[in-house]
């Protein structure tokens, strides 16, 4: 018999989708643009509510935002924002779809300034990820001075719904920060 694996306690071992996103996404660095615009909307979304909510209408974001394609987004016009607005499989947030239609054109600035939206972000860690060494999740901080820096800097460069918070989600998620406890098997994968 296999031995069960030991995850960080909010993966949910009882929940397939959470346990497949800790297993395989959560903390692995990603470096593709692509994949950094996605999680950045999907966090956007996130603001106030449960990323299990967010991963639930994960699928259904990507339909409704043509797959995360920058170069659509950026033609999003005020029919785009109804159409999205009526959209019961998604968020329907005015304030967020604004920001994520908004953030696509600050997102494209970044990538033309750096080459990459990965080589800024990436550049706030030397392209290192920050290796925690955490035993609870009651360690695990809300924001840090990182993600204040990079907030502020998203901020200047015209980004919304890019709180501290909403940003320290947003590395862990994307593996700048490794943030699983020290007893779980991604941890010792990420650290070997």
């Amino acid at each position: 018999m296999a031995e069960e694996k030991i995850r960080c306690p909010w993966a949910g071992n009882n929940d397939e989708l959470y346990r497949r996103y800790h297993d395989e996404e959560w903390g692995r660095p990603v470096r593709d643009d692509q994949a950094l615009f996605e999680m950045l909307v999907l966090e956007t979304f996130q603001a106030g509510l449960s990323w299990h909510t967010i991963l639930r209408k994960r699928e259904n974001f990507r339909k409704a935002f043509d797959g995360f394609n920058i170069e659509k987004m950026l033609g999003y016009g005020e029919a785009k924002i109804e159409e999205l607005l009526q959209d019961s499989s998604i968020i329907r947030n005015r304030l967020k779809i604004s920001a994520v239609i908004s953030n696509a054109r600050s997102y494209v600035e970044t990538q033309k300034e750096f080459g990459s939206f990965a080589a800024y972000l990436w550049g706030f860690v030397d392209d290192k990820p920050i290796k925690n060494s955490w035993t609870t999740l009651a360690e695990i901080p809300a924001n840090t001075e990182l993600s204040d820096k990079i907030s502020k800097d998203l901020k200047k460069r015209g980004f919304k719904f890019v709180g501290s918070t909403c940003i320290y989600a947003y590395i862990q998620s994307i593996g700048m920060v490794n943030d699983h406890i020290r007893d779980c098997f991604v941890y010792r994968e990420l650290t070997e």
